[in-house]
């Protein structure tokens, strides 16, 4: 019974799966969890899927690049089960998350280029040893407090070691450059618990040069997820025609 299904129109479970290269557990599976509208059974109990069933799968596995597997799940459940504006509210979530991670891209890009060669201590400074900068002189070179340094230090933005001998704050090359970037996304208007993310990714990068690499990598992510977005809005835009 089961191979005759086509004959009028229907499909089976590994129609469905053979076009996508899934399996035919795979498809049972998207069912029960609601990615799919439930399916007839035939008098012999064999599920008996429809072209409507071929263009929920379609739409499902175009929604996973953009938005990834659990937020396309929710959003073929809300479908199938009538609350299309609640879809389209997840939709728009993941819209609004991809555009505040261009802008988090594009705050650090500007703060790289913004960043100007470290200028080196003055004759008359204090310069800790074996080398560094002591809280003071860091702040002058910066325009900023003490205060204000000993503040982004307690929200993890710079990681002074202390000297041994006086028990000061020591900057080394790493804690400079950390704190430049810092007063850069800090003009620009970032809070600090926006800026230490990024600073902990440069720390990861190993400093700003390999990060150019890696932010050129995450400018393409973005990219990619941007596009696989429009081509998921077109197949969930015409499964919903399809279900009037």
């Amino acid at each position: 019974m089961e191979r005759n299904l086509q004959s009028d129109g229907r499909l089976r479970p590994i129609d469905l799966a053979r076009g996508h290269g899934l399996s035919t557990q795979a498809v049972r599976n998207y069912e029960e969890a609601g990615i799919l509208p439930a399916a007839a059974r035939t008098p012999s109990g064999y599920r008996a899927y429809t072209p409507l069933h071929a263009r929920a799968l379609g739409a499902f596995l175009a929604l996973v690049p953009g938005h990834g597997h659990r937020t396309a799940t929710s959003i073929m459940r809300a479908v199938n089960l009538g609350a299309v504006d609640e879809a389209l509210g997840l939709v728009d979530e993941s819209h609004a998350q991809l555009l505040d991670d261009r802008r988090t891209l594009r705050a650090v890009e500007r703060a790289l280029l913004g960043l100007p060669p470290a200028p080196a201590p003055g004759p008359d400074a204090a310069v800790p040893r074996p080398g560094g900068r002591f809280v003071g002189t860091l702040a002058e070179e910066l325009g900023v407090r003490p205060a204000t340094l000993r503040k982004w230090e307690r929200a993890g933005l710079v990681r002074p070691r202390r000297d041994p001998l006086t028990g000061y704050r020591v900057y080394d090359e790493a804690d400079v450059r950390d704190a430049r970037l810092a007063h850069q996304l800090r003009r620009g208007g970032y809070l600090l618990e926006q800026i230490a993310p990024l600073i902990t990714q440069v720390r990861a990068a190993g400093g700003l040069e390999p990060l150019e690499a890696a932010l050129r990598d995450w400018r393409g992510r973005l990219s990619a997820r941007g596009r696989a977005m429009l081509t998921g809005a077109a197949e969930l835009d015409a499964y919903l025609h399809e279900r009037g």
